[in-house]
């Protein structure tokens, strides 16, 4: 069989399915009714999801679960996750429930400002391009006027526009940089093509300089510091309870803030750290048809922005309080892209009770906040991995191959014992073994 193909993207789905199972797998046809078994019963919403990507041959399923009880700023919600990952729901949920008690999360966003890049290198320098900067910024948000006008009306469009100089750098580089407010879209699509309006519009204003001006790239940046959303929660340190092992609110307290001091200390601590906190948040992105890819790259880099990587919450006690936050960036939107065209998106900005851009930025962050409470919580108390292998339980048993009967018996006999592997492997042999049956044969009968 051929490996390499011309021409694949013109077969029909079913083409391109046939030609895949026959070339890369041992049994074609029942591979290729597996994947056939994950198509969407409904065509017209089949449609919809293979118009979201290329060379869709069937879908990938996720578990949808939901988190209730978290209470922000004195609303509440049930707050849906989209993940693979044990425990992760159930830790969140959890933790909504422990701070709803306690007068539930505060969040703010504290700005809504986007970044969008023109790069372009000159042979005029600097001093031409910022006597004619005024000119240059009038000119161009004139002939972007067709493409801002209608976020105009609902209170966005263009901000700010300046020039950097990178030339000691790169010879002749030079870049237009760009705020954009894009209200509740996430405004990927407005700004790259206003951005690329900026750069016939630019290469026009000099067309007859006598200098050589070339466009490298117009396209926003996914680092959006200005983008940014806090949740918090607080409480008298006696209010946390008592935990575990007989630990006290006080001795808790204390332990879960030196831990989050270390991951603003260790790099490597503060990678698992922060790994956590998108745990929550990537599982609510997805959920409302987001983009978890750049909200994690512009995570990552804000958690970097020192020069150092660091975890992304902080925590502190003073005058006998507690409290504990989450500064993050969030570009999302509740209008436009997949928001409204993937089904179960669509329902679940419905569950959340239709918010928007801003609302929506408070709630993910708040499901940051809680999953991270909830993983630190269980680090400074019984470990991480007593819960965990617990709710890991059921995928272990479905490996192995366990029967209904078994499954109940493996999850009584665990209800109390540290869950590994091994130890479910092991007690689920002895289950599956036969009953040695006991044949006492009297002195006569021997």
């Amino acid at each position: 069989m051929k490996k390499s193909i011309s021409g694949f993207s013109k077969l029909s789905k079913s083409g391109k399915l046939r030609w895949m199972v026959e070339n890369f797998f041992k049994e074609p046809e029942n591979v290729m009714r597996e994947l056939m078994s994950y198509w969407h019963s409904n065509e017209e919403q089949q449609k919809v999801l293979d118009g979201f990507s290329e060379n869709t041959i069937s879908n990938f399923y996720l578990p949808y679960g939901v988190a209730p009880n978290f209470s922000i700023n004195g609303k509440t919600y049930c707050v849906p996750m989209v993940i693979e990952e044990s425990s992760v729901v159930a830790a969140a949920s959890s933790a909504a429930k422990f701070w709803m008690a306690r007068g539930g999360f505060r969040a703010e966003v504290r700005s809504t400002t986007k970044i969008g890049q023109l790069h372009f290198n000159w042979t005029g320098g600097i001093a031409r391009l910022r006597a004619d900067l005024e000119d240059i910024k009038r000119t161009l948000r004139l002939d972007v006027s067709h493409i801002t006008a209608n976020m105009e009306k609902r209170g966005g469009g263009v901000r700010e526009i300046e020039l950097l100089d990178f030339s000691d750098q790169e010879p002749n580089y030079y870049q237009l940089k760009v705020s954009f407010e894009t209200c509740d879209s996430m405004g990927a699509n407005f700004i790259n093509s206003v951005l690329e309006e900026f750069g016939r519009s630019l290469q026009r204003f000099y067309a007859d300089s006598g200098e050589d001006l070339t466009i490298i790239m117009a396209i926003l940046s996914n680092y959006t510091p200005d983008c940014l959303v806090r949740a918090s929660v607080e409480c008298p340190i006696e209010d946390l309870g008592n935990f575990p092992n007989g630990m006290d609110a006080t001795t808790f307290a204390q332990k879960f803030a030196q831990a989050i001091r270390i991951a603003r200390i260790d790099s490597f601590r503060a990678t698992t750290h922060n790994k956590g906190i998108f745990n929550g948040i990537d599982a609510v992105v997805l959920a409302t048809g987001n983009d978890f890819r750049a909200i994690e790259s512009a995570g990552h880099t804000y958690a970097a922005r020192d020069g150092k990587y660091r975890s992304l919450s902080q925590c502190e006690i003073v005058d006998g309080r507690f409290r504990f936050w989450l500064d993050i960036p969030l570009a999302v939107g509740t209008v436009g892209g997949l928001t409204k065209l993937h089904p179960i998106a669509r329902r679940s900005l419905e569950l959340l009770g239709n918010p928007n851009a801003r609302e929506l930025m408070m709630i993910i962050a708040t499901t940051g906040l809680a999953q991270n409470f909830a993983a630190v919580r269980s680090l400074v108390t019984t470990g991480i991995q007593q819960g965990h292998m617990k709710m890991h339980l059921m995928n272990i048993l479905h490996h192995l191959g366990a029967n209904e009967k078994e499954t109940q018996a493996t999850v009584e006999h665990f209800s109390d014992q540290v869950v590994s592997f091994t130890g479910v492997r092991e007690y689920l042999e002895k289950l599956r073994q036969p009953k040695q049956r006991t044949v006492r044969l009297s002195k006569s009968r021997r």
